[in-house]
């Protein structure tokens, strides 16, 4: 009994600081650096000319995918988040490296790091997963560029994918993962299977979930240069100390409506993948409706009314506050003379930014539409915002909106554990 006893005493202090060291990793703070929404990339129709059929739309077979990201706050741990959310088989990721990118295709070498799920190089993984990498010692700055690569060594079939990067993914055969600079690469500006990256952050670190549709996305804007207006919010929360440890996920899609599918879900029915399950999240943004009020144009049979888009909003409202998310309010911008608009449409969009506004319901409220419209035609946006279309800002109408957001609405705010 007694050598039990001296046993039980010298042990003690190792299983104290076993336990310790338990709970300091269980303690990491994970937050999203940065994110992007996905969808199915769908095959054309056999109607189509021959050849038509992109290799974007077959998948890739032995190839190398690298794909480049601006990152919001930075660290010195990450973890990737892989997702085959749309897949009808497994997917086989062969390898996967995260690097600082240097330019074009090329990476730093030094910063090179092999990603590892579950110890091991590779996985597969089933239709509708999303799998996270192992962590890995990774050292980036805020608003770094950064670079990931994915080698697919079988028929990956169609892609759930991103179609608007903005940056400019380089594919070539083979394993590649590991090279400093892919020459001669096929290039795309679209993500594949590469949902986001999260990074261990401090306790006070939170992120802001931008959700909307392709004026969120970025369309319109000069690619390379990272002028989506939650790009543009990113650099403005870095630059100042107090919201230097906020990051900044981008999860709009071009053509999205709040009510119903079109491109790529609804905001409603995809409210859970791509803002409840961001890690860090505290705020989101919400930024949508003009596709619905403008898609009645050419589809009548599914007009909107501003009550119906009211009610999706609160629904969107009450699911965010029930997990604890401020909902911030973001006004319609203009969209006067653009293909789609229409009186009884313009009638709409005022009533909706009326609502938003002065309703209550948000916890804060951006106006987007007072930041970009005409002065003389509120009902258009400003000329030297508007890139012809009428409708999408261009870098100086990004700009703006990214300057209309009053950064005391993120400042002093803790994050949800």
């Amino acid at each position: 009994m007694k050598l039990r006893l001296t046993m039980l005493l010298a042990l003690a202090p190792l299983g104290h600081f076993a336990l310790v060291e338990a709970q300091s990793k269980g303690q990491e703070h994970w937050v999203a650096t940065w994110t992007t929404a996905q969808l199915l990339v769908r095959t054309p129709a056999p109607a189509a000319a021959a050849g038509a059929q992109s290799a974007n739309a077959r998948g890739f077979n032995n190839q190398t995918v690298r794909m480049m990201v601006r990152a919001s706050i930075g660290g010195r741990r990450v973890r990737v988040k892989i997702s085959n959310a749309f897949g009808s088989a497994p997917l086989v990721l062969g390898t996967a490296h995260i690097a600082i990118r240097s330019k074009d295709s090329e990476i730093v070498p030094a910063s090179d790091r092999a990603l590892s799920f579950n110890g091991k190089p590779g996985c597969a993984i089933g239709p509708g997963i999303v799998t996270m990498s192992d962590p890995v010692d990774f050292n980036f700055a805020p608003l770094a560029d950064l670079a990931v690569s994915l080698y697919f060594p079988g028929e990956t079939g169609p892609q759930t994918n991103h179609s608007t990067a903005l940056h400019t993914t380089y594919i070539k055969e083979g394993d590649v993962t590991a090279e400093p600079a892919l020459a001669d690469a096929t290039k795309t500006q679209a993500y594949y299977w590469l949902a986001g990256i999260d990074v261990v952050a401090p306790a006070d670190a939170a992120l802001i979930v931008a959700y909307g549709d392709s004026i969120t996305d970025g369309a319109r804007s000069t690619p390379e240069t990272n002028h989506s207006w939650p790009a543009l919010l990113a650099a403005r929360l870095a630059a100042k100390k107090e919201t230097a440890n906020i990051g900044v996920a981008n999860m709009g899609i071009g053509g999205n409506r709040v009510l119903r599918d079109m491109t790529g879900a609804s905001a409603l029915a995809r409210f859970d993948r791509d803002v409840l399950s961001q890690s860090g999240v505290k705020w989101v943004m919400l930024l949508e409706g003009i596709n619905d009020i403008g898609h009645a144009a050419t589809a009548p049979e599914e007009a909107v009314t501003a009550d119906e888009l009211i009610g999706a909003y609160k629904q969107i409202v009450d699911e965010a506050h029930t997990h604890g998310i401020q909902a911030i309010g973001c006004t319609l911008t203009p969209y006067g003379g653009a293909n789609y608009s229409r009186e009884n449409g313009e009638a709409i969009r005022e009533a909706l930014n009326t609502w938003i506004r002065t309703s209550g319901a948000f916890d804060a409220v951006v106006d987007f539409d007072a930041a970009t419209r005409d002065a003389a035609d509120p009902k258009k946006i400003r000329a030297e915002f508007d890139p012809g279309d009428h409708l999408h800002p261009n870098d100086a109408g990004y700009q703006a909106m990214a300057d209309a957001i009053d950064l005391s609405i993120f400042a002093g705010k803790k994050a949800k554990k």
